[in-house]
Parts: C-alpha cells; structure tokens; sequence
C-alpha cells in the first residue's frame, strides 16, 4: 500500500470516526485557529477561498462568513466531507465541499485569492507536488495561510495519550519517520521552506506561534477515547483494554486540567506566503 493509498485509508475509517465524534471539542478546541482564517477571509471580501483539509467544515464556514464571496472546501475523507455538507446546508452557509485528495486534484485554474489551512496541509504523501498543484489553483499574488504543528516535544497535549499507553500497547502505537505523512511532518521549518519555494510559492514566512487552546473537561474522556492513534485503537478494543487504557490514559492528562476546563498551549508554526507571479514550481 502507498502512502497515499495509507492516508486515504486513514481518513475514510477511524480517523474520520473520531474526528467527526469529537468534532464540537475540536471545533471549541481550535477555535483561535479558526478567527485567524475567518479574519484573513474577510481582508478579501467578494474573493474565493479554498479550504485545504478542511475536515468537517468548520473554518470553511467560517471563512465564507467573512469573505462574502465563495469558500471551497476540499478533503479526502468522505465521512468527513458529508458532515460538512450537512452543517454549511444547516447555516445556508456560502460554502461547498469536494471530496478529493488536493494533491492532486484538478482544481479551475488561477482561481482562489486565498489558500488556507488549520492543521490539513501535513498528510500529503508529495508535498511538493501538492503545493505545485494548490499554487496553480491560485490567482497571482493569492495570499496562502497555513498552520501547522512544531515539534512533538513543544506539544505536550498532542502526544501525551501515546505516552501513557505505550506500556500497555507497546506494539500498537508506530513511530514515522519524522518527515513521513502526519501531525509533525511540517515540524523543520527549513523543511516547509524548501517544499514552497520548489512548488511556485514567493514571499514565504514561517513565525512560531504559541496559542491558548481549551475545551471543557467533561468532554476530555469522549476526546482521549475518539481522537490520535490510542482513539483509534480504543475504537476496536475489548472493554477490559479499553477501560484499562482510559483510566490510564486520562490520569496522564490531569496536568493540562484547571478546574472545569481543558488547557494547553498549541505549539504551532503560522506559514505565510504569496503565489509568485511568473514563478513555476521546479521538476520533481
């Protein structure tokens, strides 16, 4: 199976479970991510926006919102991809949905004034070819905003479930390399640089970003049992493991717990750029 064939795997069964279980947490979760793109639509009011990976929809809406003009959002998981369709019909937001995999798919050419991503962009098996493929989607001189995770150790939220289980499941949590499709593939900044200039991005800016992030505490449990690889173990495991990892599990999280709320700090990167105008993405 390729990496690609892996990914689509992933985010059409249990990743796309938990996710949509888990969506309003994450959507409370995230939502300081979720203003900055709402914020960065509206400075183009009447444009378009695509939304990459834009999971259930959320910041879609939110960018279509603001921009009072049309917001695409593009995704690879199905499950995913209906759920947000039902919540834009719900608000009559102005917003659509395809679900394909953006790395390659064969988006109107020069036709989106921003390129916007919460978290989405770091699962592409080619990231080059992927950004070459959203830098012809983009009219010249389209802004692309993107947020992606730093190092795992700067995220301690982000990897505590999996450091707590190891003892328990010492063969069901898999190590990447730290390149390979996943939360921290954008963690080397010198990295997403190289990967942008090589696809036909200018004007590039990677700045480290520390955001408050919080969620209640009574839906920690539902969160830890849905979302990462222990959710998606949780998914299919018998009660006894299940309870035992819970347990385990949740008490490794009460250092992020003040009083009836969640709270951590989002280690990320905020990744700026421009499509550069006359600038063609280099051969791969």
């Amino acid at each position: 199976m390729t990496t690609q064939d892996e990914q689509h795997a992933l985010w059409n069964g249990p990743a796309a479970r938990g996710w949509i279980a888990a969506q309003d947490a994450l959507d409370q979760m995230y939502q300081p991510f979720e203003d900055f793109l709402a914020a960065a639509a509206a400075e183009i009011a009447g444009g378009r926006v695509l939304d990459i990976g834009c999971g259930t929809g959320s910041t879609t809406r939110a960018a279509a919102r603001g921009a009072a003009g049309h917001c695409l959002g593009v995704d690879i998981s199905a499950p995913m991809i209906a759920a947000a369709q039902a919540r834009a019909e719900q608000e009559a937001a102005p917003a659509s949905f395809v679900c394909a995999d953006a790395e390659t798919y064969a988006f109107a050419s020069a036709s989106f004034d921003l390129l916007m991503s919460r978290f989405g962009t770091m699962f592409f098996a080619d990231p080059v070819r992927a950004f070459a493929n959203l830098r012809g989607a983009a009219r010249d001189g389209a802004r692309l905003l993107v947020f992606a995770w730093r190092g795992p150790a700067e995220n301690l939220f982000m990897t505590a479930a999996e450091q707590a289980a190891a003892p328990l499941l010492p063969r069901a949590v898999s190590r990447r390399a730290p390149d390979a499709p996943g939360p921290f593939a954008f963690a080397d900044p010198g990295r997403v640089r190289v990967i942008l200039e090589k696809s036909g991005w200018a004007d590039i800016e990677i700045r480290p970003m520390d955001v408050d992030c919080s969620f209640p505490e009574s839906a920690l449990v539902h969160y830890l049992t849905w979302m990462g690889p222990i959710g998606r173990i949780l998914q299919d495991a018998d009660a006894p493991t299940r309870t035992k990892v819970v347990d385990t599990v949740r008490a490794a999280f009460d250092i992020f717990v003040q009083g009836d709320e969640v709270r951590f700090n989002a280690a990320c990167w905020k990744i700026d750029a421009r499509a550069g105008r006359g600038i063609a993405a280099l051969p791969v």
